[in-house]
């Protein structure tokens, strides 16, 4: 199982590969901290100067108000940088993660539920986005400016520096705890979420049902609980943000206070730590709010950053997820008459611990026609899948002209078989693109013969763009569907065809085309099929 995947992974080889941006990042950032500090300082002259009763000149006031604007300029740049470099971010997970899905198991395909899996691929990697645009950059500069403002505090009044050194270790267990209890809320409204996404396209798909049935309310009653979980972590989270805030804000007034009647107390050993000038006074009621603000929009940010590892965390268990194991490519499948087309040989197969084919074995050979035979539940679409190489057999081998199936490499397959499942599954596009599936080897007169073999060639040219007319599911009829998908299964000329109850679903006379479009389709074909209807069943039984 590769986990070459995590999400610092990602992070890190963004950074590596955006080194100028990262670098601009920093820069800014620093800059806009260091910046900061002077305004305040400037101020201090100015007051000196104006209580002493000198004259401020007009050389002073102009760099007051300019590092005022060049600290808004450089913190501007640095929220541009940081859009831009959230968003590498996310194309970059997004891409991992689509390269992610495609080397999954079928298993683990198939258990991921639709709702949580495009929560990891929307939300989840939103949050991390938000990580940099407004979460750990933000908290990286927050962090400089309480430093830098010490320093500076330090040698303006050492008692306030000494009363904010022992204050902030108390911030920072108190800002602590919050961040624990966030992030357990966080992941708690994260898998609420996912499980209320899930729900409702599963509604959407069982709708007739539930109407039949009147189970409107009860359909309800479980969106409400999925949602109630979600309300109940989010108002958990937002009781822990609100009271963030305001014990900063009241630590900010209460410093500045005792600060204000210590400096005015009269005492002269106060009087050495807290004693200052009017102009430094000002300048330190500016530091205080400047070193109260960026704690307390730690916050904010430290909900965004718990948002964003509860997010990292939901989308590093897709990656830790099992992968579709890596097997040497075949050289090319060759017909031989000695060696069967298709060949189960003492296969065991079965899903975790419920084994559904025991030392199955069987040959097909080249041009042959078989029906897969037995009780609903008995294995034949696993073996379909097997020799599809979805599966891979527990024991035993699964062999196309003597290659083991899960070995055919992507270029061969299509050209080797086709596969026609009982309903016809729509891809966005055009009617050419259901056929060909987006495979630009496949050549217009392929398509037109596929479509004529089926007998669809004069619907599809009577459609008012014929071939390029996009699919809507009320374009065709059911039966007319089904023709489709045997033209899309046969459209590369493979010399296999799988077909799974394809009739299953349709009326007398539908089925009645569908197999006479089939029958023309099988010819100089081998064809494995599963059928429970006699006029579906073709060529020799194989009984499971």
């Amino acid at each position: 199982m590769k986990r070459d995947g995590q999400v610092r992974d990602v992070i890190g080889n963004t950074i590596k590969e955006k080194k100028l941006l990262s670098g601009a990042i920093v820069c800014t950032v620093l800059g806009a901290v260091l910046v900061s500090l002077v305004p305040p300082l400037i101020l201090a002259q100015i007051v000196d100067r104006l209580t002493a009763g000198k004259d401020v000149t007009a050389v002073l006031m102009l760099l007051y108000f300019g590092m005022l604007a060049l600290t808004g300029l450089l913190e501007s740049v640095r929220e541009g940088l940081l859009i831009v470099f959230g968003q590498k971010i996310t194309h970059a997970l997004r891409s991992r993660l689509m390269k992610k899905f495609g080397r999954l198991t079928t298993d683990n395909v198939n258990r991921q539920e639709p709702g949580t899996l495009v929560s990891r691929f929307v939300g989840d990697v939103d949050t991390v986005e938000k990580l940099f645009t407004s979460g750990i950059i933000s908290m990286f500069a927050d962090a400089c400016r309480i430093v830098s403002i010490l320093v500076v505090i330090w040698f303006r009044n050492r008692g306030l520096s000494l009363i904010l050194l022992l204050l902030l270790p108390v911030l920072f267990l108190f800002t602590r705890q919050i961040q624990k209890r966030m992030l357990a809320a966080q992941i708690e409204n994260r898998r609420a979420v996912g499980r209320a996404s899930a729900y409702v396209p599963e509604t959407l798909h069982n709708i007739r049902t539930i109407h039949c049935l009147k189970k409107e309310t009860y359909m309800e009653e479980k969106y409400d609980q999925y949602i109630g979980v979600s309300y109940q972590a989010m108002e958990r989270t937002n009781f822990y943000d609100a009271v963030y805030s305001p014990v900063i804000l009241i630590l900010n007034a209460v410093v500045v206070a005792v600060v204000m009647l210590l400096s005015a107390s009269g005492n002269g050993k106060i009087l050495t730590l807290f004693g200052m000038s009017a102009g430094t006074a000002v300048a330190v009621l500016s530091y205080i709010s400047q070193i109260f603000r960026p704690v307390e929009s730690l916050g904010m940010e430290i909900q965004t950053i718990q948002s964003a590892i509860a997010g990292i965390h939901r989308i590093n268990e897709f990656f830790a997820l099992e992968e579709k194991k890596e097997h040497p490519k075949s050289t090319g499948v060759r017909a031989t008459k000695e060696v069967p087309f298709v060949e189960f040989r003492d296969v065991t197969f079965g899903y975790e611990e419920h084994v559904v084919l025991e030392h199955m074995s069987f040959k097909v050979m080249d041009g042959e026609q078989a029906t897969l035979s037995g009780r609903t539940g008995a294995g034949k679409s696993t073996i379909l899948k097997l020799l599809l190489g979805l599966y891979e057999p527990l024991e035993g081998d699964v062999l196309i002209h003597g290659v083991p199936a899960v070995q055919i490499g992507e270029e061969e397959r299509r050209r080797l078989f086709g596969y026609v499942e009982q309903s016809f599954h729509m891809v966005p596009g055009t009617v050419r693109d259901q056929i060909t599936l987006f495979d630009e080897r496949i050549t217009e007169s392929q398509i037109r013969k596929a479509a004529e073999l089926t007998g669809l060639q004069d619907a599809i040219e009577g459609l008012e763009h014929g071939y390029d007319t996009i699919c809507t599911p009320e374009l065709f009829s059911q039966g007319q569907w089904q023709l489709l998908s045997i033209a899309r299964a046969t459209a590369a000329g493979p010399s296999l065809l799988l077909l799974d109850e394809i009739t299953a679903n349709l009326d007398a006379d539908t089925e009645k085309t569908v197999l006479q479009a089939l029958n023309r389709a099988a010819q100089n074909r081998t064809v494995i099929s599963i059928s429970h209807r006699t006029s579906a069943k073709m060529g020799k039984i194989i009984a499971l």
